[in-house]
């Protein structure tokens, strides 16, 4: 038989796996993160801290002045209300409809949330008491970034990683929600909240009317993103209840729901994340020196990334495959759970933007949470795709079981 040639420029395709599939996402917000800290710390600082903090109008004419708290409390209300349509679809007739398919992404969502917790509150135990109000910041996965990783390995990882990593990701960006309307809420108008609350009764009765308006539903969305800005309650809430009010009615993949989803999932992933990530990645690494990148609070926030996060995970999958609560993903070695809960590690959005929040007014203390945020990620990404790499050593992904 003839010996097979390799494809035209078939040593391109790594590089071309960089930018499609699940990898894109994650690859191109890698990009901007290194370009938000080049230009950060280049001749071009000043105008990039001025682009997105300084004053647009007085503070008396809009609450959100500048581009920062637009991009902030604005644009990503927007990935928010993605965040919850596509929770609501998956908890409705996806990966999380029974009970059986959700044990083990909300135990092992659960305990990756605790633990990290725990972790950065031991590391800023004896540290001012104001380092606490961090303790979320280690919490989140970024489903973006973690899902591009795995990509870049193609499908040498099974199947059922994969589909495990992304409903984990689902139940821990449901946790961060919570975390952001109950602990990084610092104080409720009242009045403005009624006028929310009554806001989601009319979307609420118009699903239950099956009415399928776009506009109505889109028009609504709006004026609940305004109430809620201007209640205390942060603003990206107004997101995700949203989504969640919004119709599931027609036939399989036509329902008004995964219409809206499929519209704004492209825009969400590969526009408003990349420009929060550029707006919030860089750090001007010359005001901090190595003092500030070892000090206690991003070393806390890295070590609740890295350690906390595989350590809560694994143990939690583990235990629960030992127990009989729930089986662990179909053909996956114990090696590459702990590579994916590696990297579950990930938490470059969320973490950014719960950094935000848990240190309002003190810069200082925001960029060292930047730093915290992108070697914590960093060194999960890193560590977790060497691990996969190593061990899944069949391009079909398929292994022999090792216990």
């Amino acid at each position: 038989m003839p010996e097979s040639k390799a494809p035209p420029l078939a040593f391109l395709a790594p590089v071309r796996a960089l930018f499609v599939g699940d990898a894109s996402a994650g690859v191109l917000l890698i990009l901007v993160a290194i370009a938000a800290m080049i230009v950060a710390n280049s001749p071009l600082a000043y105008e990039y801290y001025h682009l997105f903090h300084g004053k647009m109008f007085p503070d008396s004419v809009f609450k959100l002045n500048t581009m920062h708290l637009w991009i902030n409390d604005g644009l990503m209300a927007i990935f928010f209300f993605v965040v919850g349509l596509e929770v609501k679809r998956e908890w409705i007739e996806g990966q999380l409809s029974t009970n059986e398919q959700r044990r083990l992404p909300i135990l092992a969502a659960v305990a990756g949330m605790a633990v990290p917790a725990l972790v950065y509150s031991f590391f800023v135990w004896d540290e001012p008491a104001r380092l606490l109000d961090g303790w979320a910041i280690p919490a989140a996965t970024d489903i973006a970034f973690a899902m591009g990783v795995l990509g870049l390995l193609g499908n040498r990882v099974p199947a059922s990683l994969r589909l495990f990593l992304l409903t984990v990701a689902i139940v821990d960006d449901i946790g961060a929600v919570l975390v952001i309307a109950l602990v990084y809420t610092p104080g409720i108008k009242l009045a403005w909240l009624i006028g929310a609350i009554v806001t989601v009764g009319v979307m609420l009765g118009l699903n239950r009317m099956r009415v399928t308006s776009t506009p109505v539903f889109i028009g609504l969305a709006i004026l609940l993103w305004f109430l809620v800005l201007n209640s205390g309650v942060h603003a990206t809430i107004a997101g995700v209840v949203a989504a969640l009010t919004i119709p599931m009615v027609g036939k399989n993949d036509d329902t008004m729901l995964e219409r809206i989803e499929h519209a704004l999932a492209p825009w969400s992933a590969y526009l408003i994340v990349p420009i929060f990530g550029f707006a919030n990645a860089g750090v001007a690494l010359a005001g901090i020196g190595i003092a500030g990148i070892v000090a206690p609070l991003p070393v806390a926030i890295a070590a609740g990334l890295f350690l906390g996060k595989q350590v809560g995970i694994f143990s939690a999958i583990w235990i629960a495959d030992r127990i009989g609560f729930a089986a662990r993903p179909h053909n996956a070695s114990w090696p590459e759970i702990w590579g994916v809960s590696i990297l579950c590690g990930i938490g470059f959005t969320m973490s950014l933007f719960i950094g935000e929040l848990a240190f309002p007014g003190y810069r200082l203390l925001i960029d060292e949470a930047k730093i915290g945020t992108l070697l914590g990620s960093l060194i999960s990404a890193i560590m977790g795709f060497a691990i996969l790499r190593m061990t899944t050593t069949h391009p079909n992904g398929r292994i022999a079981e090792q216990n």
